[in-house]
């Protein structure tokens, strides 16, 4: 196994353990900075005070964190301004390993049917079964070779 195909694993593992530990986390109906604030048992103006902002900046956050616009350093400030800890993190849906597999298979799936179609116009076309091998062959180049195109669309 070659340095790069480490490297990938490792990055991989990485990103499953973060998938793993984020679970079914979802951003609660009133967000996360209104949720841990209640919990807490803290009013806006409190946690503005504590921040050194106004109340109405609180509110405003609170409100653009509902529809995304909130930054993130916006959100480490509350975060720490509540005595938390801001995570963040993009989690994929799936394990990688069946996103890579997925997108083997298209370009392999792709390939094969490109190089088909030429071959069955001077006749010699592949059948079925001769298909599915070579879709699967190049499925397994791809990605125990990490092709950089594997993306190219």
């Amino acid at each position: 196994m070659s340095i790069k195909n480490i490297v990938i694993a490792q990055y991989q593992k990485r990103v499953n353990n973060a998938a793993s530990a984020a679970g079914n986390l979802a951003m609660p109906k009133e967000g996360w900075i209104r949720t841990v604030r209640k919990a807490l048992g803290m009013s806006g103006a409190q946690l503005a005070r504590r921040l050194g902002v106004t109340r109405a900046a609180i509110s405003n956050t609170e409100k653009a964190e509902l529809v995304g616009g909130v930054t993130l350093k916006n959100m480490q400030q509350m975060a720490e301004g509540l005595g938390c800890r801001f995570v963040y993190a993009i989690v994929p849906e799936k394990q990688l390993e069946d996103i890579l597999d997925a997108q083997a298979r298209k370009k392999a799936l792709d390939i094969v049917n490109r190089t088909n179609k030429h071959m069955a116009l001077e006749s010699q076309s592949l059948s079925s079964e001769q298909i599915e091998y070579e879709i699967k062959r190049l499925q397994q180049d791809y990605l125990k070779e990490h092709f950089t195109d594997l993306w190219n669309d």
